[in-house]
């Protein structure tokens, strides 16, 4: 019985896209709360009930955010193009090998707005 739990991480960080078009407004320099949901699929284990402790998730998840939070992202390497999808392949690559189970992860740079990554299985 696979099961799936989410946490929600937040943090604030400064982007432009240096290849949005001549005029479009996301090619200047503006920021964003940002919202992270990371998704983790697997079986429960059955003495703990749990497919994986929430803490974990955050102890996992909070040092790769940290270099992320209040950052310039352009400045960040890897992320010269910092739009959310680049974004969601550059955290995958940095939490799956520590995050066993991990399934999806999905940004939001506004309450409207949110991209979703499953990894290269999909």
């Amino acid at each position: 019985m696979p099961i799936e739990l989410s946490r929600t991480f937040e943090f604030s960080a400064a982007h432009a896209l240096p290849a949005a078009g001549e005029g479009h407004k996301c090619r200047a320099m503006h920021g964003h709360n940002f919202t992270l949901e990371v998704t983790v699929r697997g079986e429960p284990d059955p003495q703990r009930g749990w497919v994986i402790d929430f803490g974990e998730i955050k102890r996992i998840v909070a040092p790769v955010l940290n270099e992320l939070d209040h950052a310039l992202l352009n400045e960040v390497a890897g992320l010269e193009n910092p739009t959310s999808e680049n974004m969601l392949v550059w955290l995958w690559e940095r939490l799956r090998p520590a995050l066993p189970g991990l399934a999806r992860l999905t940004l939001s740079e506004t309450p409207g707005t949110r991209c979703t990554y499953w990894g290269e299985t999909q």
